[in-house]
């Protein structure tokens, strides 16, 4: 039909069986309007409804909205039901129930409805039979794709996947089924490892982005070892810096001894370890301990030396200090009578002999400063200690290791003060210190360090505090700044309520912070 524009309109003729009562209206109607009675109104209603055409298409939850759009807890109770394989579908117009199709498509997950593969999943007597939908896996990986469609693909009812954690290829699952990331420490490395063998980029970026967040000195070790497996350089650097900065808590963590003999041989040859070389020394006989019950070998020290192998030498034993040597390395066994007599002869004779070890001191990493004051002073009734708490915020735009403090000292000559410092966030403590420092009388300023860096993370404030003892009048800070740039590492300050001798973002105490990065 075209109406009287010219355009063009769409007629829909609906038969609308009418009601008793508007029958007899109708018929009453009819007889007043036709005196002859000649014809009659049938009991149906002939109602012609136009409708424009439009160009744009409505889809279909636009054209049929639903009154009530499944709740996130029933959603949530499906899911819970598919990883418990507890998936039984009761309601036989299920579908009713979401309005999208990721809702559901979350509702296959783990499901044996129209499932058409089944994967049994992990080692022998540990196994899971899980159903799939060739479709869905297909989509969400170009591996399952090739597996099902490819040129090559073998119609089997049943795949084994032994080398995968059924925990692990159950998270993948619920990624490619649900569009959700379910990640925990325990099984973040599995779940990579599967996210990598199946090509599901994006769960395999969120597995090293989690990795990353959650990275510290108890597990660096072990992460370097799986980064370097999956290829993944980012988490490697960051595992590095996190090894260099904090080596002794990391030589000296469960997970150090967990590690393969390459991660070995790189952690022992690492140039900037910051740690003492009898912790180094300590740390690799824990591993060969570790090894030899690996290899069902009995833990002594000829077994030990043979695991070790020439990683032996990558331990800097020379640089040892003497006690250190002595009291440690040279009666731990592992040497040989030649090996110590020459590495005595070594710190004491004038005409030292050859030796297989590296002679020559790690470097270490390079503490940095940042300075928070543009000057300093002094004046007769400033600074006073009497037992108050000098305290000020920080936070940082990339993760760094706060090493210590850098503290001013006496305004009247030589003293000797005794600091305690703390470094907390948000009330719980992180790190804490009680150590003398010596003050010439200079308005330089002299560090105080922690037992170990304190790994501080971006975006976050942390809370330095010093409580001092000593002569009562000092130098303090003047003209602070708010933010501090210091290399590529971005300082902001902001005062603390735990301080309580004046110490603010003006001026006051703790004029550096002391930090690797």
């Amino acid at each position: 039909m075209v109406d009287a524009k010219g355009r063009n309109m769409k007629c829909l003729t609906f038969f609308l069986m009418l009601p008793e009562s508007v029958k007899s209206k109708s018929s009453k109607s009819s007889k007043k309007g036709n005196a002859s009675g000649s014809s009659k109104l049938p009991p149906v209603c002939y109602e012609i409804i136009t409708l424009r055409s439009k160009k744009k298409k409505k889809m279909a939850a636009d054209i049929f909205p639903t009154k009530k759009p499944a709740s996130n807890t029933t959603v949530q109770q499906y899911q819970q039901q598919n990883l418990n394989n507890n998936n039984t579908i009761q309601n036989c117009n299920w579908q009713g129930l979401y309005s999208t199709i990721r809702e559901r498509n979350s509702v296959m997950f783990n499901n044996e409805l129209m499932a058409d593969v089944h994967f049994v999943v992990g080692q022998t007597g540990r196994t899971q039979r899980l159903p799939g939908h060739r479709y869905v896996l297909a989509v969400g990986s170009s591996v399952f794709h090739a597996m099902f469609y490819g040129e090559l693909a073998e119609n089997k009812d049943e795949i084994h996947i032994p080398d995968v954690e059924p925990s692990a290829f159950l998270a993948m699952l619920k990624y490619i089924y649900c569009d959700e990331i379910d990640l925990s420490a325990d099984t973040v490395l599995a779940t990579l490892y599967a996210a990598k063998k199946y090509i599901v980029p994006h769960l395999a970026r969120a597995c090293v982005n989690f990795l990353e967040t959650s990275l510290s000195a108890k597990n660096a070790c072990v992460l370097l070892s799986q980064s370097c497996l999956f290829e993944e350089p980012e988490l490697t650097q960051r595992c590095w810096e996190v090894i260099d900065a904090q080596a002794e808590l990391a030589l000296r963590s469960e997970g150090f001894c967990d590690i393969d003999a390459q991660t070995l041989e790189s952690i022992l040859q690492r140039e900037t370890l910051n740690a003492k070389e009898i912790v180094v020394f300590e740390a690799a006989l824990s591993w060969a301990e570790a090894e030899c019950q690996r290899q069902d070998l009995t833990s002594s020290t000829d077994n030990k030396r043979k695991v070790l192998g020439k990683a032996m030498y990558l331990i800097r034993i020379p640089t040892m200090a003497l006690d250190d040597f002595a009291n440690g390395a040279a009666q731990s066994g592992v040497l040989t009578l030649n090996e110590t007599n020459d590495i005595f002869l070594w710190y004491t004779a004038a005409k030292k002999p050859e030796l297989q070890f590296v002679t020559q001191p790690r470097k270490g990493l390079t503490p940095q400063r940042c300075h928070r004051f543009q000057s300093c002073a002094y004046r007769s009734n400033q600074w006073r200690y009497r037992g108050r708490c000098d305290s000020i915020q920080f936070a940082v735009d990339k993760r760094v290791f706060i090493a210590g403090f850098g503290l001013y000292g006496s305004s009247c000559g030589s003293a000797e003060y005794s600091a305690k410092i703390e470094l907390k966030r948000q009330g719980v403590l992180l790190g804490q210190n009680l150590s003398k420092y010596f003050s010439d009388g200079s308005s330089n300023t002299f560090p105080v360090w922690f037992e170990y860096p304190v790994q501080i993370e971006p975006d976050t404030f942390y809370t330095a505090s010093v409580v001092l003892d000593g002569n009562e009048l000092s130098y303090f800070g003047q003209e602070g700044m708010t933010e501090v740039q210091c290399g590529k590492v971005t300082f902001q300050f902001q005062c603390s309520s735990d301080s309580t001798n004046g110490t603010g973002v003006q001026g006051g105490q703790i004029p550096e912070l002391i930090f690797y990065a």
